[in-house]
Protein backbone atom coordinates (compact mmCIF):
# COMPACT_ATOMS: atom_id res chain seq x y z
CA UNK A 1 0.00 0.00 0.00
CA UNK A 2 1.40 3.35 -0.31
CA UNK A 3 2.58 5.56 2.22
CA UNK A 4 3.41 8.93 2.56
CA UNK A 5 7.14 9.93 2.71
CA UNK A 6 8.54 12.41 4.21
CA UNK A 7 12.04 14.29 3.17
CA UNK A 8 13.10 15.83 6.64
CA UNK A 9 16.41 18.44 6.09
CA UNK A 10 17.75 19.79 9.47
CA UNK A 11 20.75 19.13 11.39
CA UNK A 12 19.81 20.32 15.14
CA UNK A 13 16.78 18.72 17.33
CA UNK A 14 16.25 21.83 19.01
CA UNK A 15 14.78 23.88 15.58
CA UNK A 16 11.26 25.04 14.88
CA UNK A 17 11.78 22.45 11.90
CA UNK A 18 12.13 19.79 13.70
CA UNK A 19 8.67 20.84 16.09
CA UNK A 20 7.37 20.79 12.59
CA UNK A 21 8.80 17.06 12.09
CA UNK A 22 7.44 15.76 15.21
CA UNK A 23 3.90 17.83 15.03
CA UNK A 24 3.78 16.45 11.15
CA UNK A 25 4.39 12.76 12.33
CA UNK A 26 2.16 12.93 15.30
CA UNK A 27 -0.67 13.80 13.23
CA UNK A 28 0.15 11.12 10.66
CA UNK A 29 0.05 8.46 13.96
CA UNK A 30 -3.73 9.87 14.92
CA UNK A 31 -4.71 9.51 11.58
CA UNK A 32 -3.62 5.91 11.98
CA UNK A 33 -1.81 6.54 8.40
CA UNK A 34 1.40 5.03 7.52
CA UNK A 35 4.44 6.98 6.16
CA UNK A 36 7.75 6.68 5.46
CA UNK A 37 10.93 9.07 6.62
CA UNK A 38 14.12 10.29 5.19
CA UNK A 39 16.16 12.34 8.02
CA UNK A 40 19.19 13.34 5.78
CA UNK A 41 21.26 14.62 8.45
CA UNK A 42 20.49 11.26 10.80
CA UNK A 43 21.44 8.98 8.34
CA UNK A 44 24.55 11.12 6.95
CA UNK A 45 23.76 11.68 3.67
CA UNK A 46 26.55 13.13 1.25
CA UNK A 47 24.90 15.32 -0.85
CA UNK A 48 28.00 16.06 -3.29
CA UNK A 49 29.00 13.94 -6.39
CA UNK A 50 31.78 11.70 -5.95
CA UNK A 51 33.78 11.68 -9.35
CA UNK A 52 32.53 7.49 -9.21
CA UNK A 53 28.69 8.60 -8.47
CA UNK A 54 29.35 11.24 -11.45
CA UNK A 55 30.76 8.97 -14.41
CA UNK A 56 27.72 6.58 -13.44
CA UNK A 57 25.40 9.63 -14.17
CA UNK A 58 24.22 8.93 -18.49
CA UNK A 59 23.11 5.56 -17.18
CA UNK A 60 20.67 6.46 -14.23
CA UNK A 61 22.98 3.94 -11.87
CA UNK A 62 24.25 4.77 -8.31
CA UNK A 63 26.78 4.16 -6.27
CA UNK A 64 25.70 5.13 -2.59
CA UNK A 65 23.52 2.91 -1.05
CA UNK A 66 21.80 5.32 0.30
CA UNK A 67 20.69 6.82 -2.69
CA UNK A 68 19.08 3.22 -3.63
CA UNK A 69 17.43 3.11 -0.60
CA UNK A 70 15.88 6.59 -0.84
CA UNK A 71 14.69 5.72 -4.75
CA UNK A 72 12.85 2.39 -3.40
CA UNK A 73 11.40 4.85 -0.72
CA UNK A 74 10.65 6.77 -3.00
CA UNK A 75 8.56 4.24 -5.10
CA UNK A 76 6.88 3.02 -2.51
CA UNK A 77 5.20 6.68 -1.72
CA UNK A 78 2.30 8.40 -3.33
CA UNK A 79 3.09 10.97 -1.91
CA UNK A 80 5.98 13.65 -0.73
CA UNK A 81 6.22 15.74 1.94
CA UNK A 82 9.91 17.92 2.46
CA UNK A 83 10.30 19.68 5.55
CA UNK A 84 13.74 22.28 5.37
CA UNK A 85 14.91 25.78 6.59
CA UNK A 86 15.83 28.54 3.53
CA UNK A 87 19.25 29.33 3.58
CA UNK A 88 20.32 32.46 2.15
CA UNK A 89 17.73 32.28 -0.21
CA UNK A 90 17.49 29.01 -1.19
CA UNK A 91 17.24 25.42 -0.60
CA UNK A 92 20.24 24.30 2.08
CA UNK A 93 22.28 22.23 -0.13
CA UNK A 94 21.74 18.63 1.69
CA UNK A 95 17.91 19.03 -0.18
CA UNK A 96 19.71 20.05 -3.46
CA UNK A 97 22.11 17.24 -3.31
CA UNK A 98 19.35 15.14 -2.15
CA UNK A 99 17.44 16.07 -5.76
CA UNK A 100 20.63 16.04 -7.77
CA UNK A 101 21.80 12.33 -6.54
CA UNK A 102 18.52 10.62 -5.86
CA UNK A 103 16.19 12.07 -8.48
CA UNK A 104 18.29 10.53 -11.69
CA UNK A 105 18.09 9.37 -14.98
CA UNK A 106 15.67 6.61 -15.73
CA UNK A 107 14.08 6.89 -12.05
CA UNK A 108 12.81 10.06 -11.91
CA UNK A 109 13.23 11.10 -15.43
CA UNK A 110 14.38 10.79 -19.82
CA UNK A 111 15.02 12.91 -22.17
CA UNK A 112 12.90 13.50 -24.82
CA UNK A 113 13.53 15.47 -28.18
CA UNK A 114 11.16 18.16 -26.72
CA UNK A 115 12.78 18.09 -23.71
CA UNK A 116 12.63 16.32 -19.72
CA UNK A 117 9.64 13.80 -19.60
CA UNK A 118 9.18 12.85 -15.54
CA UNK A 119 8.78 9.54 -14.55
CA UNK A 120 7.28 10.01 -10.79
CA UNK A 121 4.01 8.84 -11.88
CA UNK A 122 3.35 7.42 -8.74
CA UNK A 123 3.41 10.40 -6.61
CA UNK A 124 0.33 12.45 -6.38
CA UNK A 125 1.50 15.35 -4.99
CA UNK A 126 4.95 17.40 -3.50
CA UNK A 127 4.52 19.96 0.16
CA UNK A 128 7.19 21.84 1.10
CA UNK A 129 7.29 23.56 4.18
CA UNK A 130 10.03 26.03 4.71
CA UNK A 131 11.16 27.96 7.11
CA UNK A 132 12.82 31.19 7.07
CA UNK A 133 14.16 34.35 9.12
CA UNK A 134 13.46 35.99 5.85
CA UNK A 135 9.36 37.58 5.86
CA UNK A 136 7.81 35.53 3.12
CA UNK A 137 7.03 38.57 1.27
CA UNK A 138 11.10 38.65 1.37
CA UNK A 139 11.04 35.90 -0.37
CA UNK A 140 8.27 35.92 -3.36
CA UNK A 141 8.85 39.89 -4.22
CA UNK A 142 12.29 40.25 -3.76
CA UNK A 143 14.22 37.21 -3.98
CA UNK A 144 12.31 36.39 -6.68
CA UNK A 145 10.43 33.84 -5.71
CA UNK A 146 12.81 30.39 -6.01
CA UNK A 147 10.81 28.18 -4.02
CA UNK A 148 7.76 28.58 -6.56
CA UNK A 149 8.87 29.55 -9.35
CA UNK A 150 12.25 27.65 -9.86
CA UNK A 151 11.81 24.64 -7.33
CA UNK A 152 8.08 23.84 -7.89
CA UNK A 153 7.46 24.98 -10.78
CA UNK A 154 10.58 23.54 -12.70
CA UNK A 155 12.37 21.14 -10.60
CA UNK A 156 9.16 19.36 -9.35
CA UNK A 157 7.34 19.69 -12.14
CA UNK A 158 10.00 18.30 -14.52
CA UNK A 159 9.64 15.31 -12.51
CA UNK A 160 5.85 14.66 -13.30
CA UNK A 161 4.53 15.82 -10.11
CA UNK A 162 1.44 17.75 -11.22
CA UNK A 163 -0.34 18.95 -7.54
CA UNK A 164 3.02 20.87 -6.32
CA UNK A 165 2.69 23.35 -2.66
CA UNK A 166 4.63 25.61 -0.87
CA UNK A 167 3.62 26.47 3.11
CA UNK A 168 5.77 29.17 3.84
CA UNK A 169 6.78 30.10 7.33
CA UNK A 170 8.56 33.23 7.31
CA UNK A 171 9.95 35.72 9.71
CA UNK A 172 10.37 32.14 12.17
CA UNK A 173 13.85 33.99 13.84
CA UNK A 174 11.41 36.99 15.56
CA UNK A 175 8.66 35.07 16.21
CA UNK A 176 7.17 34.75 19.72
CA UNK A 177 6.33 30.90 20.80
CA UNK A 178 2.64 31.81 20.75
CA UNK A 179 2.92 32.30 16.73
CA UNK A 180 4.99 29.34 16.57
CA UNK A 181 2.51 27.75 18.15
CA UNK A 182 0.03 29.00 15.89
CA UNK A 183 2.27 27.86 12.93
CA UNK A 184 2.29 24.45 13.97
CA UNK A 185 -1.55 24.55 14.11
CA UNK A 186 -1.83 24.86 10.92
CA UNK A 187 -0.35 21.78 9.64
CA UNK A 188 -3.83 19.12 9.13
CA UNK A 189 -2.74 16.46 7.18
CA UNK A 190 -4.91 17.29 4.46
CA UNK A 191 -3.70 20.55 3.54
CA UNK A 192 -0.06 18.60 3.79
CA UNK A 193 -1.63 15.94 1.50
CA UNK A 194 -4.18 16.64 -0.77
CA UNK A 195 -6.37 13.92 -2.38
Amino acid sequence: MPKKLIVYCHPYAGSFNHAILEKVLGNLKSAGQEYLLIDLYQDQFNPSYTTEELSLFKTGATCDPLVTKYQQMIRQADQILLITPIWWNDLPAMLKGFFDKVMKMTFAYQVTKTGVKGLLDNISSLTIITTATSPTWYLKYVCGNPIKKVFLGATVKQLGIKKRKWLSFGGVTKSTADQRTAMLKKLHIEKLFPS
